[in-house]
Parts: C-alpha cells; sequence; structure tokens
C-alpha cells in the first residue's frame, strides 16, 4: 500500500506544485494549514483502517504510528494514562494478551487496574499475562521473586484465572528447553497485544542488559552491576541480589502488537533521552522501540528533563487529541 506524505518541506513546497494542481488539503477553504492537514490525516487513517478490517493481512506492520511520547506533570497521571489505555485495551479486547513487568515504576499502574476492576467492574476473566522476567533460584513463594511481586500487587486482586498467568521460572532445571517453550507459549497465545514496559538507569528493557542483541530471545542473562545494585532496595543486602535471571529478548518485545514504555524521576531521565533521541545501539536495548511502528512512551516531567524536543511533543500530543475528537 501506498500511503501518501502529507508534509511538504515549506521552502520548496509551492515550487514543486507549480504548473500542477494541488491536493485539495492545500487548497485555500477558509481552515488553517493545519487544520485541513489534520483533516487529511484523518481521512488517510480512515482509508487504512477500511483495508486492514476488509483484508486482515493486508498489513504487515501492526501501526503506522510514529513513537509517541505523553509528558505527564506527575507519577500520578502518568500511571493513570497507562492505566486507562491498558484498561482501554482489556475493555476492547476481553481477550487480550498483556506482556507485563515488575518494579517499582508499574505499581502505580497496577493500582489503578485493580481500582478499575473493584470500582468500575473490568473484566480480566479472559485475559492472558506474560510477564518480562525471573531472577534463577527465587521459587515463586519468594518474597523478593517477581511471580510473588505479581500476586500481590496485581493478580490476587483481580478476577485474572491463576492458570492464564506466566511469570517465567527461576528455578527450571534446564533453561534453554524452557526459554524456547516460553516463547512457545507467547506465540501459541497469539503474541503479546501490548506490552508494559519501563527502563534501567542504563537504558535496558527486561534484563536485556547493555551488549544484548537487538534480535535476541528469552533466555538466561547476568546482570551487570549497576542493575544488582539498582534493585539492591527491594533486598536486605546487596549480596543477596541474584546475579542471574531467565529474561525475554529484545526481539521478543519488538513482536509484541504495542510497547508502552513508563518511567519516573530524574534517575531515568538520562535512558530515556537516549532511548528516544540517540541511535539504535545495543548498548542502550531500550532504544530498539525506535524501530517498533506502534510504541506509547508515558514519562513524568522528571524523567523527560533531558529530551531535545519536549516542545515538539506537546505539539504532536494536542495533533493527537484533535484526530480524536
Amino acid at each position: 500500500m501506498n500511503l501518501i506524505c502529507y508534509q511538504r518541506r515549506a521552502d520548496h513546497s509551492e515550487n514543486r506544485w507549480s504548473g500542477q494542481q494541488k491536493p485539495d488539503w492545500m487548497l485555500g477553504d477558509g481552515l488553517s494549514f493545519s487544520k485541513r492537514l489534520i483533516e487529511a490525516r484523518k481521512q488517510m487513517l480512515s482509508g487504512v483502517r477500511s483495508v486492514a478490517s476488509t483484508q486482515p493481512n493486508a498489513l504487515q506492520l501492526h501501526s503506522l504510528r510514529p513513537m509517541r511520547i505523553i509528558i505527564e506533570h506527575d507519577p500520578e497521571s502518568a500511571s493513570n494514562r497507562a492505566a486507562e489505555i491498558i484498561s482501554s485495551l482489556v475493555q476492547q479486547r476481553p481477550s487480550c494478551v498483556l506482556g507485563l513487568a515488575t518494579g517499582s515504576t508499574p505499581l502505580g499502574i497496577y493500582q489503578k487496574l485493580i481500582a478499575r476492576h473493584q470500582n468500575h467492574k473490568l473484566d480480566f476473566a479472559n485475559v492472558t499475562t506474560f510477564n518480562l522476567d525471573e531472577y534463577v533460584g527465587l521459587g515463586p513463594g519468594d518474597p523478593q521473586s517477581y511471580r510473588f511481586f505479581m500476586q500481590e500487587n496485581l493478580f490476587n486482586h483481580i478476577n485474572i484465572p491463576p492458570e492464564n498467568t506466566h511469570v517465567p521460572d527461576g528455578r527450571a532445571l534446564d533453561f534453554d528447553s524452557y526459554s524456547i517453550q516460553y516463547e512457545k507459549s507467547i506465540q501459541e497465545a497469539g503474541g503479546i497485544d501490548l506490552q508494559v514496559l519501563g527502563v534501567g538507569g542504563d537504558g535496558h528493557i527486561a534484563f536485556n542488559e547493555p551488549g544484548s542483541s537487538l534480535g535476541s530471545r528469552t533466555r538466561l542473562k547476568t546482570l551487570t552491576s549497576e542493575t544488582v545494585k539498582d534493585n539492591a532496595r527491594f533486598f536486605d543486602d546487596i549480596e543477596n541480589v541474584p546475579r542471574l535471571a531467565v529474561t525475554v529478548g529484545v526481539g521478543t518485545i519488538l513482536e509484541s502488537r504495542k510497547c508502552l514504555l513508563v518511567a519516573f524521576g530524574e534517575h531515568k531521565a538520562r535512558a530515556i533521552s537516549q532511548a528516544v533521541e540517540g541511535p539504535v545501539t545495543a548498548q542502550v536495548t531500550a532504544s530498539a522501540l525506535q524501530l517498533h511502528p506502534d510504541v506509547t512512551v508515558i514519562l513524568d516531567q522528571a524523567a523527560a528533563c533531558h529530551l531535545q524536543r519536549k516542545a515538539y511533543y506537546a505539539e504532536v500530543e494536542e495533533s493527537h487529541r484533535l484526530l480524536e475528537k
């Protein structure tokens, strides 16, 4: 499918159309240029949706959107925005497959999802979940395990069937075989519809530490000293932090239909700047999300403080609001 690029360089747009009839969206009709541009994009997206609905295999990409950067005032409002996106998917597609993350960042999101379940009857009965990673050596009953985290902070408080929740097994006897099976389970579930992600201080996603292949799959991974130090706050002593984890790969994450990256605090600002505005590199595995066709990044002001194009992202958000009206 050929899609028209509607944005023309202003310095030569008139010469480009010299002697030719301009498209309707460029003609003066009392609307501002920006409003006409928005209307044209609406028509384009309408045509794309029409083709997608009648020819499901016609569009190989999951979306035609660039990375969307949403900057909220604080973690509370940012968590609420992320919860809205997840809730909307669950309502629209009750049997969706969610990829979930652990750590301090998604806690507020999970609290809001629980509240929506309890107060607004958000139904998780047919939802399937897959978590990103788990520490090697920790069983599901260990308070520091990610299975325990998920049970305590989400699963025990919503109506999701236990058999629909999947967290990597940190005590698998054969991690190579187990990793292959975990990937297979994701595929058999239909793939991840929405992958929730946090980001490490060095720009890693899941436990894909700097230097991880951007095509990597689920596997055993040695944690860097920086990650061990960052996660020591969850343990009584840094010596108790596991040095190995089983994690889905960057390639696994990129196969998700949509990715939702969330980050709060100035200590994440450098990693966010590198991931969003820096080059795509295995040294900052979150930067691989630039290659994904449908990514939303939700930040608080502190996490966004090193971004160079904050004003532009705000303009894009205003355009989104106009398009969604």
